[in-house]
C-alpha cells in the first residue's frame, strides 16, 4: 500500500505545485466557495419549486436528502473514523491560494466533492441532459480542493464514487419506501403518483372522507417522528452548548426550592430530573425540549383533528415545525417549552369543558393552568383570555354557574401557593423584579412614548415577524383583521382568538413604554396558529387555493430555519468560508467550553502562587456558564472549583439568596466578564471588586475561539488576598 500513498502524493504535488499559476490561484479558491453560490442554489431551489412540477419537488426532496444525508452523517462519519490529516499538515511546502481556510477536520473523504457528484447523479436521474453541465462543474470543485492543498486526490477520488454511489441508494431507497408505505397510508396520493423515480402524476383517485382524513393523519404522525428524530440526533450530536439562562437555572437545580428570584420552579426540577437521567451534561440539560415539541405537536394534531378536520391539524403541525421561535424551543431547555406546552394543553381541556360542561375537563384546565403557572408567570394571562372569551361568547357564561370554572380556579391557586411562599419570605422580591423587567416602576411620558414607537415598538413587530416566519405571520394577521371586522359564527374562532390575543396585546402595549423579549409572548404562539389555520382552512374548502402558496413559502422558509439553525456548518458552505462571528446566529451557544478552558488556564497559573483560587463571574449567565463547563475541562479529577457571580448590596439575581464568596479571606480570585468583540477594551476594575481584595490585576483581553473562529471575549482579572 505504500506505492500507492506515495503516488498520491506525487499526483498532490503534481497539482498543487506543478500547475500553480495566478489565473488559477483565483479561479481554484472560487470553485471551493464564493459569496455567489448561496443566492444561486436559493435561485435553482426555488426555480425546482415552482416550475418543477411534479418531477423538479420530487428532484430538489431528494437533493437535500443525498447532500443532506451524505455530508452530515455518512462524509462526517468516514470522516472521524479515518482520521487522515489534511496535506498541509503533513506535507511541506503546500501552495495554498489566499483566501482558503484551515481545518483540522479529516481529509478523507472530500465532502466538496461527494456533494457534487451526489447532486450531479441525482439531476442526471430526473434530468438526464444535467450531466453535461454538472459532471464538469463537479469534476473542477473536486480538483480545486486538490489544488488548494486541502485535499489529495484519492479525497476527491473517493468523495466522488462514495456521492454518485449513495446518491442513486438514496433515490432508489425512497421510491421502494414510497411503493411500500404510499399503499398502506397514503393510498390517495400513492395512486396520484405511484412512483418517484418517474414522477408523472396521474389523474386524482376518488376518496371518501375518512381515507382522505386518515391520508393527513397518517403524515402529520410522519412529520412528528420525523422532527423528533431531527431533534434527538441534533441532541446526540452536541452541537449546542448550554445557553447561559440554561446553565443559570441549571445551578438552580442543585438548590432546589420552592420558587427562585426570577422564574416560578418548575424549570429547575425539569433541570433536576434531566441531569439525573443523563448527568450533569449538556445532554442532560437539552434531553427534554424534542419530547416536550412532540407532546405540543401531538396536542395540536388531536385537538384540531376534532374541530377543524385532518388537514387543518397537519397543516397546523407542520407549521409548528417551520416557525423559528419553536424550532429553538425544541432545542433548548428554558421555560418557553413548558410554559407553551402547559397553556397549550389547558386550552384543549378548555374547549373540551366549553363544549361538555364536564365537572372533570374543569378540572383538567385548573392542572395545565397551575403547572404553567409554575413554569412562566405569564400563565396568569390565560384568565384575562377566558374572561375575554365569556364576553365574545355569551353561551358560555353558563359555566359560570356551576362549579367546574371555580374548581379550576381554585387548583390554579393552590398551585401557586409555592411561590407565594417563597415571595412572603422574601420580600416578593419576583414583583419587584418582574416590575424593572417591564419599567413598570417609571412613570409613562407622551415624548417617551413616541420615542419607543420608533424604536422600541418597530423592533418588536420586525423581530417577532421573522421568528414567527413571515409567511406565517402575515396570513395570520390578516385572518384576525378579517375576524375583527365580521366574526364568523361559532364559539371556536373566538375561543382561539381569545386564547391568544390578550397576550400579543399587552405586551405589545408595553412596547410603548420599555423594550420586550421576542419569547414573552410564546404562550400566545399556538392558539393563533390555530386560529389563522382554521380560518384559512375553511377559505381552502371554499375554493380559495391560492393559500397554498403561502403554505408551501412558509414550509421552504421553516426548512431553511430548521437547517440554518441545526446544522451551524452549512452556514460556512453557503458563506463560502467561516461566517463572521456578529452574523453565526448560534454565536450565543457556542464556545463556551473553550471559555472555561481559557478561564482554567488562568486560574492553574495563579494557583502555582499557593493560595486557592476561586472564580467571580460579571453576572449570572457566564457564572452558570463557567460552573457548568469548568469540571468538564479540568485536566484530572479534582474537587470542585468555586464558582461565583459578583456579589451585590441588593438582590440582582439568584445567586444573592445562596452563599457567597466572602469568608473566604485571604485567597485570591479570577473575576470574569465578557464584552463585545468589536467593542472597547481595557475595561478599569469593578470598584466592589477592587474593594473587596488587597491588588488586582488585568490579564487584558482573552480571545476565545470556536471552529476556528472567535467568538467571544474576556476580561480576565487577577485578584490577591480576600480582605
Amino acid at each position: 500500500m505504500h506505492w500507492l500513498s506515495s503516488l498520491d502524493t506525487q499526483l498532490f504535488r503534481a497539482i498543487n505545485s506543478g500547475w500553480s499559476h495566478p489565473l488559477l490561484d483565483r479561479l481554484m479558491p472560487f470553485c471551493s466557495g464564493n459569496a455567489w453560490f448561496a443566492p444561486f442554489l436559493l435561485f435553482a431551489a426555488l426555480a425546482l419549486l415552482v416550475k418543477g412540477g411534479a418531477r423538479g419537488r420530487i428532484c430538489l426532496v431528494m437533493l437535500a436528502l443525498a447532500v443532506g444525508l451524505g455530508d452530515g452523517f455518512i462524509c462526517n462519519t468516514l470522516k472521524h473514523a479515518v482520521a487522515r490529516p489534511r496535506p498541509f499538515l503533513t506535507l511541506s511546502d503546500v501552495l495554498m491560494p489566499p483566501g482558503i481556510g484551515r481545518t483540522d477536520s479529516g481529509s478523507m473523504p472530500s465532502s466538496h466533492a461527494a456533494n457534487w457528484f451526489a447532486a450531479a447523479m441525482v439531476l442526471f436521474i430526473y434530468y438526464r441532459r444535467s450531466w453535461w453541465f454538472m459532471l464538469p462543474a463537479a469534476g473542477l470543485v473536486a480538483l480545486s480542493r486538490v489544488y488548494n492543498g486541502v485535499h489529495y486526490p484519492s479525497d476527491v477520488l473517493a468523495g466522488a464514487i462514495l456521492g454518485a454511489g449513495y446518491a442513486a441508494g438514496i433515490v432508489w431507497t425512497a421510491d421502494r419506501l414510497w411503493a411500500w408505505a404510499g399503499r398502506r397510508w397514503f393510498p390517495g396520493w400513492a395512486g396520484r403518483l405511484p412512483s418517484l423515480l418517474v414522477p408523472e402524476p396521474r389523474p386524482a383517485l376518488p376518496l371518501t372522507t375518512a381515507l382522505a382524513d386518515r391520508q393527513w393523519r397518517n403524515l402529520a404522525y410522519a412529520l412528528i417522528l420525523l422532527q423528533l428524530g431531527v431533534g434527538l440526533w441534533f441532541l446526540a450530536s452536541g452541537t449546542l452548548d448550554v445557553a447561559e439562562d440554561e446553565a443559570y437555572q441549571w445551578l438552580w437545580s442543585k438548590h432546589l426550592a420552592l420558587s427562585y428570584y426570577s422564574k416560578p420552579p418548575l424549570i429547575a426540577y425539569t433541570h433536576w430530573l434531566g441531569t439525573a437521567l443523563l448527568g450533569d451534561t449538556t445532554a442532560g440539560v437539552h434531553c427534554f425540549p424534542p419530547w416536550l415539541a412532540a407532546a405540543l405537536q401531538l396536542t395540536i394534531l388531536g385537538f384540531l383533528t376534532r374541530v377543524a378536520g385532518a388537514r387543518a391539524a397537519c397543516w397546523a403541525v407542520a407549521l409548528c415545525c417551520a416557525l423559528p421561535l419553536l424550532i429553538v424551543g425544541g432545542a433548548l431547555m428554558t421555560v418557553d417549552p413548558l410554559s407553551v406546552l402547559f397553556w397549550t394543553l389547558a386550552m384543549v381541556a378548555g374547549w373540551r369543558a366549553i363544549e361538555g360542561g364536564a365537572t372533570r375537563d374543569w378540572l383538567w384546565v385548573g392542572l395545565w393552568s397551575a403547572l404553567g403557572f409554575l413554569s412562566k408567570y405569564t400563565a396568569l394571562f390565560q384568565w384575562l383570555s377566558w374572561l375575554l372569551f365569556f364576553c365574545l361568547w355569551p353561551p358560555a357564561r353558563k359555566h359560570l354557574r356551576r362549579p367546574g370554572p371555580w374548581l379550576a380556579l381554585l387548583i390554579n391557586l393552590l398551585g401557586a401557593l409555592p411561590v407565594l411562599i417563597w415571595n412572603s419570605r422574601h420580600h416578593w422580591i419576583t414583583a419587584t423584579h418582574v416590575a424593572q423587567g417591564g419599567h413598570l416602576e417609571q412613570a409613562w411620558s407622551l415624548a417617551a412614548t413616541g420615542h419607543n414607537l420608533l424604536n422600541f415598538t418597530t423592533d418588536f413587530v420586525l423581530v417577532e415577524t421573522l421568528l414567527l416566519n413571515p409567511f406565517v405571520v402575515l396570513p395570520t394577521l390578516a385572518a384576525l383583521w378579517l375576524f375583527l371586522r365580521r366574526p364568523p359564527d361559532g364559539p371556536l374562532p373566538r375561543y382561539l382568538f381569545s386564547m391568544g390575543a390578550p397576550i400579543v396585546a399587552v405586551y405589545f402595549l408595553l412596547t410603548l413604554h420599555a423594550r420586550v423579549q421576542p419569547n414573552w409572548i410564546a404562550p400566545a404562539i399556538v392558539p393563533l396558529l390555530c386560529f389563522g389555520v382554521v380560518y384559512w382552512d375553511a377559505r381552502w374548502a371554499a375554493g380559495h387555493r391560492r393559500i397554498r402558496t403561502w403554505l408551501v413559502a412558509a414550509l421552504v422558509v421553516g426548512t431553511l430555519s430548521q437547517v440554518l439553525l441545526r446544522a451551524p456548518k452549512v452556514l460556512d458552505k453557503l458563506a463560502g468560508g467561516k461566517l463572521p462571528p456578529k452574523y453565526n446566529p448560534l454565536k450565543r451557544v457556542t464556545g463556551w467550553r473553550e471559555t472555561a478552558a481559557a478561564v482554567d488556564l488562568a486560574r492553574r497559573r495563579l494557583s502555582a502562587e499557593g493560595p486557592p483560587v476561586f472564580i467571580i463571574g460579571d453576572q449570572y449567565g457566564i457564572t452558570g456558564e463557567i460552573a457548568f463547563y469548568l469540571p468538564a475541562v479540568q485536566p484530572t479529577p479534582a474537587a470542585p472549583i468555586p464558582v461565583y457571580c459578583r456579589a451585590s448590596a441588593t438582590p440582582e439575581n439568584q445567586f444573592y439568596f445562596w452563599p457567597g464568596y466572602t469568608n473566604r479571606h485571604g485567597e485570591n480570585a479570577l473575576f470574569v466578564r465578557e464584552f463585545a468583540l468589536d467593542g472597547p477594551s481595557g475595561l478599569p476594575v469593578d470598584d466592589s471588586i477592587a474593594a473587596a481584595f488587597t491588588s488586582t490585576k488585568d490579564l487584558g483581553s482573552v480571545i476565545v475561539e470556536h471552529r476556528g473562529q472567535p467568538v467571544r471575549r474576556l476580561q480576565i482579572i487577577e485578584c490577591r488576598g480576600l480582605r
